[in-house]
């Protein structure tokens, strides 16, 4: 009897012990080590190599108004895109920043913040391989190439509509519209500012057929599942920052204007 209940109490320290509840809070670990680690991939606008070194972007400065709001200095880790959501999953990072799409399937392995926008993808074409195109139908055909992100959304979406099409997939940005402007490929899916700007620098070699997105989607932080603590700093932050539009603001500076434009590493 006295062994039997000496086993039930070690199995319940041993479960207490080993519990979700009982893992370190991402919260507490923030403002003790006094870093907030940030997750982000190069995408224009929203993280880039600046001039000056480091990064510049949208993404950036939430990051950094996030943390300065927390009493805390952002430290920014690069991935590919592809490794971004499993090195979150890893306690990597902290948080992703990138402008996550909100999908139900990556709900199930991270957790979303509120909505921080709205956006979408677009599409880029090779204006002489594709100047014989008449719509988008056309270019859903087996002697069709198109290029985009692996682990995208913007991936998913290719391989949806287009799923006649060839669909070379990139482990970066840099090489998938290296193949666009090359003319390895006759159109590249991305996020539609990314591929507007990509427009605006090469307007001699490739198009934009489409001003509206192919498909729309809003657009999130991540935080590690069971993170509650942090995640509810961060809703609280997105409202907060919604309400004196400071969101807007800096949003419509990355987004709308092209006065950071000099700053980018060439």
């Amino acid at each position: 009897m006295v062994v039997t209940k000496l086993l039930t109490r070690s199995l319940l320290l041993l479960v207490v012990f080993f519990s979700p509840l009982a893992q370190a809070d991402a919260m507490k670990d923030i403002l003790e080590r006094g870093t907030l680690r940030v997750g982000i991939s190069e995408f224009v606008p929203w993280a880039m190599p600046a001039k000056r070194g480091n990064h510049i972007g949208y993404d950036i400065d939430l990051a950094v108004k996030i943390a300065k709001d927390m009493g805390v200095r952002a430290e920014f880790k690069v991935y590919e895109w592809k490794d971004i959501e499993p090195a979150l999953e890893a306690g990597e990072v902290d948080m992703i920043a990138n402008g996550i799409v909100v999908t139900p399937q990556r709900a199930l392995r991270i957790s979303f913040t509120e909505p921080v926008a709205m956006s979408g993808a677009g599409m880029a074409t090779h204006t002489e391989k594709t100047r014989h195109i008449g719509n988008l139908q056309e270019l859903n055909d087996p002697d069709i190439v198109i290029a985009t992100v692996t682990g995208t959304f913007s991936e998913g979406i290719a391989r949806s509509l287009f799923d006649e099409a060839e669909i070379h997939s990139h482990t970066s940005k840099d090489d998938a519209e290296k193949e666009l402007l090359a003319g390895r490929a006759h159109a590249y899916i991305s996020s539609l500012p990314a591929v507007q700007f990509l427009v605006a620098n090469h307007s001699d070699t490739i198009d934009l057929p489409l001003n509206d997105p192919l498909v729309g989607w809003a657009e999130a932080m991540a935080v590690p599942k069971g993170e509650q603590e942090l995640l509810n700093f961060l809703n609280a932050w997105v409202t907060a920052r919604k309400a004196d539009r400071w969101l807007d603001a800096t949003r419509e500076y990355w987004f709308e204007s092209r006065d950071w434009m000099q700053d980018v590493k060439d």
